[in-house]
């Protein structure tokens, strides 16, 4: 799929209104590159800095029913890291209310307590009116396939497009998610 830039740019000035955005273009990474998220510690944390690799993006809370698939995520992070795989998880207040920890409190836990290393944004809406932009851009690509739960993940893939959404009940280890990843990661 090829983004003009003027396509690219048209996207930036709708969703620069949710705040979360960098100057970043198709041509720089493709669309999901546009996309910047807060970290924890302050500072930002921007989609443009992965352009060119597979990122797994994943709404997360660490008081959830579902919270140990920390540790399925991790597994892909070690194994698929240094191929090119990030993992990003972006802890979400708008399921149950099950992420109650605020700023870095929400990094340590997840990493205390599930052996977390990837990176782990600030607590973040994924839904709704508030959700951030990067959500609402994954909401109208691939429509339907929204989380409706925490532990829903987006795949990004090497040219920045949304490749596929798996659903909070598809553990990490799943073999579509190691697949999707394999095949982004240009492994048959």
């Amino acid at each position: 799929m090829t983004i003009r830039r003027r396509d690219c740019l048209a996207m930036l000035t709708v969703l620069t209104a949710g705040g979360a955005m960098t100057a970043a273009c198709a041509a720089e990474g493709g669309p999901a590159a546009a996309f910047t998220f807060d970290k924890p510690e302050g500072g930002r944390l921007p989609l443009a800095a992965y352009a060119g690799k597979p990122v797994l993006v994943v709404n997360t809370a660490t008081a959830c029913g579902y919270a140990p698939q920390f540790a399925g995520l991790q597994g892909l992070w070690t194994r698929f890291g240094e191929r090119g795989l990030t993992v990003i998880a972006v802890p979400s207040p708008d399921f149950g209310n099950q992420e109650p920890l605020d700023g870095t409190a929400i990094a340590e836990a997840a990493r205390k307590n599930h052996g977390v290393t990837f990176p782990v944004t600030d607590k973040t809406h994924v839904r709704g009116p508030a959700a951030h932009p990067f959500y609402r851009w994954a909401a109208e690509q691939k429509p339907g396939q929204s989380p409706q739960w925490n532990f829903h993940k987006y795949l990004v893939g090497r040219d920045g497009t949304l490749r596929a959404a798996f659903a909070t009940q598809v553990d990490p280890s799943d073999p579509r998610i190691v697949s999707a990843i394999v095949a982004e990661l240009g492994q048959a």
